[in-house]
């Protein structure tokens, strides 16, 4: 079994107009939540061997938040992944090497929730894993889902994940206001 790891970027800032989307950094509570998805991350023994993260400023400095990842993972940044609708995502992560267990993947929405409910299928989201709801709900700024995945990446589709989480920064006492 294969595990995949969706992060969304955790909550940026929109302080300075001037500064185009793709440069735009993390805001204090961005960096809270990414902090603290990190622990959680750790927590539940989740390390993937490898990222394939964005080429934008707030998901580069979203992964720097959860650094440091267990086992070194190779990472990929990616410019193609920048607000990628999902089938590109999905792409991405055919080319994934068939020898690696574990890929997390940080990138933008709707593209990332998008990516979420396609894999999870329809069944899926019917299904009880922790967070399916809220899953189905959205996908906030922080937030991350774990799937278990049987098939190899280059044949992952659509209904072919099952859920296992799904966690977000608000659910995290640290992270309540």
């Amino acid at each position: 079994m294969r595990q995949l790891l969706l992060l969304r970027h955790a909550k940026s800032s929109w302080d300075d107009p001037s500064l185009p989307d793709h440069a735009r950094p993390l805001n204090a509570r961005g960096k809270r939540a990414a902090a603290a998805m990190a622990e959680v991350m750790h927590s539940l023994g989740l390390a993937p061997d490898i990222v394939l993260v964005s080429s934008a400023r707030r998901t580069l400095q979203t992964l720097e938040a959860l650094a440091p990842l267990p086992d070194s993972p190779i990472i990929e940044p990616m410019d193609d992944l920048y607000l990628a609708p999902w089938p590109r995502l999905l792409e991405a992560l055919h080319s994934a090497p068939e020898t690696v267990r574990s890929v997390l993947l940080i990138a933008h929405n709707p593209g990332l929730h998008d990516l979420a409910l396609a894999l999870a299928g329809p069944a899926g989201m019917a299904g009880r894993a922790p967070g399916t709801q809220r899953l189905a709900g959205g996908y906030p700024t922080g937030a991350l889902a774990e799937f278990a995945v049987a098939a190899p990446w280059r044949m992952l589709e659509a209904g072919s994940g099952r859920l296992v989480r799904f966690i977000a920064p608000n659910d995290l006492p640290e992270m309540a206001e």
